[in-house]
């Protein structure tokens, strides 16, 4: 199954993935363990697991190959969005070495949330 991950840089991996586990588990499975700093998110299209290692979260999407596009935005968009404050960039690399999506706040984007 095709794959694509995002190292995303951050003093607050833990946060941010509990975050994010928390707020996506209202449309998809989702799991988060405090202690090992690990969480899954299971969706129609695919799942995402999310790692919280010393100044960054991992974060891995797989899915069909037509399905990537859309789980790289939906779990990178929610990430970025919480972390506006801290400028997140979720940059995806897929495992057969094309570049994946990128999330990032834009100017106009910061000024309506």
């Amino acid at each position: 199954m095709p794959r694509s991950e995002a190292r995303v840089a951050t003093d607050r991996p833990h946060r941010y993935a509990k975050q994010l586990a928390a707020h996506l588990g209202r449309k998809a499975e989702s799991s988060w363990d405090e202690e090992a700093g690990r969480g899954a998110l299971t969706f129609g299209a695919g799942t995402a697991t999310l790692v919280a290692e010393p100044g960054l979260l991992l974060l891995t999407v797989e899915g069909e190959a037509e399905n990537l596009d859309r789980l790289e935005d939906v779990v990178g968009r929610h990430l970025v969005r919480f972390g506006t404050k801290d400028e997140l960039v979720a940059e995806w690399h897929r495992d057969n070495g094309l570049p994946g999506t990128v999330q990032r706040n834009q100017a106009e984007d910061a000024e309506q949330h």
